[in-house]
């Protein structure tokens, strides 16, 4: 009788210590998620040819500080940020929708007090216009989204970064815009695919420091065709190999 019960109590705690490390194990990811590194999937294709649909990134919780738009779910904890650091122009970023609380990404173009415009394609800031150079036309359908040729053109921010943009036609709503003052505490976002991007020119408007996640970081993953990395047996003709590891900002 005794063996049996030392049998039974071992696999008590056998299980028991399959629960716990289970616990720990999940706990680990929750810290490391909300405090660290966030995993990202690309859900439209507003930031081609920067980013595509079908790209895995890491976000970077900690680069602008926590809030609750950093914590999963976002529960109202606190107001403001914890250990806040400004976003950069030119960082590419993952924030809440000010109205919907959706994830958007999206590049970091206006600053507090900017003012923002966009005439006939070109992009202003503060009344000065930001370089821009037609650095040739891609015909890549899993680029662009197109069955055609499409114009891009690499911008040069004051600051120094520099990043491609789709021009996809000459004459569109976002071509040109009113004049838009960033207020205090917010910023103004555009996607690099500008003719079709729901941006801070159009529904997103300006959006709060408190409303952003992380600055996206590194593409880990990316295919194409619309599979899921689920879908081992598509990995041979749709894994984007030249993405893995790319910058998720240039």
């Amino acid at each position: 009788m005794s063996n049996v019960a030392d049998k039974t109590e071992t696999k008590q705690n056998s299980f028991v210590e399959l629960i716990s490390v289970i616990v720990q194990a999940l706990l680990l990811a929750l810290v490391i998620r909300t405090l660290l590194f966030q995993p990202f999937s690309i859900p439209s294709g507003s930031m081609r040819p920067t980013l595509l649909e079908g790209d895995y990134l890491f976000v970077s919780k900690f680069a602008y500080g926590y809030s609750n738009a950093s914590i999963p779910f976002s529960p109202d904890l606190f107001s403001g940020r914890i250990w806040s650091d400004n976003p950069e122009r030119g960082d590419v970023a993952v924030f809440k929708h000010p109205t919907s609380n959706v994830d958007y990404i999206k590049r970091v173009i206006g600053l507090p007090g900017d003012r923002i415009q966009v005439r006939d394609g070109q992009l202003f800031i503060n009344g000065d216009a930001v370089p821009r150079e037609l650095v040739g036309a891609l015909d890549d359908v899993d680029v662009t989204e197109q069955n055609r040729p499409v114009d891009v053109y690499e911008e040069t921010l004051p600051n120094g970064v520099k990043y491609t943009t789709l021009d996809l036609s000459p004459q569109t709503s976002g071509d040109n815009t009113r004049e838009f003052t960033v207020p205090e505490g917010h910023y103004f976002m555009m996607g690099d695919n500008r003719d079709n991007s729901n941006d801070s020119r159009f529904g997103v408007g300006f959006v709060p420091l408190e409303n952003f996640v992380g600055r996206a970081n590194i593409v880990f993953f990316s295919i194409a065709g619309g599979a899921s990395p689920l879908e081992i047996w598509r990995w041979p003709t749709e894994l984007r190999l030249d993405r893995f590891f790319k910058s998720a900002s240039k």
